[in-house]
C-alpha cells in the first residue's frame, strides 16, 4: 500500500486541497474527531501525515506538530505548503523518534493504509509519554466489509466475502476532475483492538460516526448511510 500512496500523492493533494471536494472529511469525520482530541500539550505527532492538512489545522489550534509519512512526495507537499507542517520521511513501523517524545499521537485515516499496522501501533505507543493519548480514525470496519447494492435510501447493506478476514479494500474516487485510487485494507475491529492491547494502550473513548441529517439532505439516497457507521474513532491512553 505504501507504493500505491506514493503514486497517488499528487492526486491526493488535489483532492485534499480543493474546498468542498472531500465533504465527508469536512462535514462528518473531522468535526467528530476534533471533539475526541485532547487540547494542545507538549508535542503532537501527526502519523502518516500525508500532504499535511490535519497537521496544519492542529497547528492553528495551538498544537506543536511534527508529521511523519512514508511517501517522500507527501512530505514534500507538507513542508512546501505556505502554512507548512514540520514533517519527515519515515516508516510508521520504524519511527525516527526517541521513547516518550510526544504526549499525543494522531493517526487520522491512516492505519487501514499501513501494511504493518500492528507495528505502527507499537511505535506510536513507544513514542508516547506516560498518560499520553493515541487518537485514531479509520473507515468503520463494517463499512469496508461491504456496500449497498443500490442507491435507494432503503437499500440493504450487504457484506461481501467475510467481515472477519482481512482483505484489500481499494476504491476509486472520481469527482470534479479528480480521480485517484485509495489503497487500503479491510481489517475487522479486533485487529485494531488487539494491536492496542499488545502494547498496553487502554481505550477510553469510542465513536461510531455517521452523517448528521443535514449532511444527507442534498441527496435523499444518501440517507442509507444513516444506518451504517462511516467511520470508527477511538482514543487510547498509555498508562501512567
Amino acid at each position: 500500500m505504501r507504493e500505491g500512496w506514493e503514486a497517488e500523492a499528487q492526486n491526493w493533494a488535489r483532492l485534499a486541497r480543493t474546498p468542498g471536494l472531500d465533504h465527508s472529511h469536512q462535514d462528518i469525520n473531522l468535526p467528530s474527531f476534533l471533539d475526541l482530541l485532547p487540547g494542545p500539550g507538549r508535542r503532537t505527532l501527526d502519523l502518516a501525515c500525508g500532504e499535511g492538512r490535519l497537521g496544519r489545522l492542529l497547528a492553528s489550534l495551538g498544537h506543536r506538530v511534527v508529521g511523519a509519512d512514508a511517501s517522500p512526495t507527501m512530505v514534500r507537499l507538507a513542508v512546501t505548503h505556505p502554512d507548512r507542517e514540520t514533517a519527515v520521511v519515515a516508516d510508521a513501523a520504524r519511527l525516527p523518534f526517541g521513547d516518550e517524545e510526544f504526549d499525543l499521537v494522531v493517526a487520522y485515516m491512516c492505519l487501514h493504509d499501513i501494511d504493518a499496522m500492528p507495528r505502527a501501533v507499537h511505535e506510536a505507543a513507544r513514542v508516547l509519554e506516560r498518560s499520553g493519548r493515541l487518537c485514531v480514525a479509520i473507515p468503520h470496519p463494517i463499512n469496508t466489509a461491504g456496500d449497498f447494492p443500490a442507491r435507494e435510501a432503503a437499500a440493504p447493506f450487504v457484506i461481501s466475502g467475510s467481515y472477519l478476514d482481512p482483505g484489500r479494500a481499494d476504491w476509486v474516487f472520481d469527482r470534479a476532475g479528480v480521480r485517484m485510487t485509495f489503497h487500503s485494507e479491510h481489517r475487522p475491529l479486533e485487529a485494531y483492538t488487539r494491536a492496542l492491547e499488545a502494547d498496553g494502550l487502554l481505550i477510553e473513548a469510542v465513536r461510531e460516526v455517521k452523517p448528521a441529517g443535514r449532511a444527507v439532505a442534498r441527496d435523499p439516497a444518501d440517507r442509507r448511510w444513516l444506518r451504517i457507521p462511516l467511520y470508527l474513532q477511538l482514543r487510547a491512553v498509555k498508562p501512567g
